[in-house]
């Protein structure tokens, strides 16, 4: 039996994650540090009070799930039983569980400020994807998880929610946006080393954002080319000043999410990087030892 080999299950992080983030909690000392004392304990407090908020929140959703979803376990979805736990092990993620609930819309996500944290998967995703992309959808979830995404949403979102000045506020609640759409390149990058495979990491993308247009293979390319140009289309008429390309970037800008053509593109750059197949190369090592 081959040897099992460490390596660092977070190296794959969106490079300018870290530096938004840090950029972000800057942004936010400095407002604090402009504001009158009254206003700093004010903010503080607020601080406080919506991450205490977080957590009973998360708690209640928590009761919540119990009572409406089902755990994944090998009695009640051993398919994909086996794709978390195979996911989570080549991830590195510990306590967590995941649950199917029920939900037509496509659509997975995380949440817990204390272990074990929480992964979501909407029934209908059940009905779309195939097995490799669940492992893409699942693994994104996981990568969350592992990369501190949840607790560090609950703290940050608070500091951004934080009273100031309303230009100040719309400031910080942009820098807490663009924090949040590096964190979905990071998690796409861990759905991507959890699948293994990047023509249905993307394939994955274009059904979320397509739906049921995109079942066929037919339908699959057509969506994708969609998207493409449809993106490709307003990426252009923005660097060109026009209106439409400016209120696309506008509302990605306004967006936790990326525009599904830019996570595209990010998914097969990071795909032909060395960084990733050496990291994939030990996952499957790992796994089969």
């Amino acid at each position: 039996m081959a040897a099992r080999r460490a390596y660092n299950t977070t190296a794959y992080r969106y490079p300018r994650e870290r530096l938004i983030l840090a950029l972000t909690l800057l942004l936010v000392l400095l407002i604090i540090a402009l504001t009158a004392t009254a206003t700093l304990c004010g903010s503080l407090l607020v601080v406080v009070v919506m991450v205490v908020y977080a957590y009973a929140r998360n708690r209640s959703h928590h009761r919540a799930l119990m009572e409406r979803a089902r755990p994944v376990t090998e009695q009640s979805a051993p398919v994909l039983a086996a794709i978390a736990a195979e996911s989570v092990a080549r991830l590195q993620v510990n306590q967590v569980q995941v649950f199917i609930a029920p939900g037509n819309s496509l659509n997975a996500y995380t949440f817990g400020l204390v272990s074990p944290k929480v992964v979501v998967l909407h029934s209908s995703l059940l009905q779309v994807l195939d097995a490799d992309e669940l492992r893409f959808v699942l693994g994104h979830e996981l990568g969350h998880v592992r990369l501190g995404h949840t607790w560090l949403n609950s703290l940050v979102g608070g500091m951004a929610g934080m009273p100031s000045p309303s230009m100040a506020s719309v400031v910080l609640a942009l820098a807490f946006l663009w924090w949040n759409r590096a964190c979905e390149y990071s998690a796409d990058r861990a759905g991507l080393l959890a699948c293994g495979k990047p023509h249905k990491a993307i394939s994955a993308l274009v059904k979320l954002a397509a739906g049921t247009g995109a079942l066929t293979r037919t339908g699959l390319e057509r969506a994708l080319r969609h998207i493409e140009a449809e993106d490709d289309h307003a990426l252009s008429t923005f660097e060109n000043g026009h209106s439409d390309g400016a209120l696309a970037g506008l509302s990605e800008s306004l967006s936790t999410h990326p525009m599904t053509v830019r996570r595209i593109e990010q998914l097969r750059r990071y795909a032909s990087t060395d960084g990733y197949r050496h990291l994939q190369s030990l996952m499957t090592r790992n796994a089969e030892a």
